[in-house]
């Protein structure tokens, strides 16, 4: 499946920062914020959000330290 050729999804892998990691990071951004607003702060919403964050940190920082 190439992903270039999804609707709204193609267009930010085509033309983002030529990174898939951080494009696939930032991409599932509003699949966290829906799954907050569908359970509420349940724990498993907020264990999402809190894996969320932490891999986006741990990201940022490795390509930091790579770099």
């Amino acid at each position: 499946m190439d992903y270039e050729n999804l609707p709204l999804i193609g267009p930010v892998f085509r033309f983002g920062a030529e990174d898939r990691v951080l494009d696939t990071i930032l991409l599932a951004g509003p699949l966290v914020v829906l799954t907050m607003i569908v359970f509420g702060q349940s724990p498993v919403a907020r264990a999402l959000v809190g894996l969320y964050v932490a891999t986006f940190a741990v990201y940022v920082v490795y390509n930091g330290v790579r770099r």
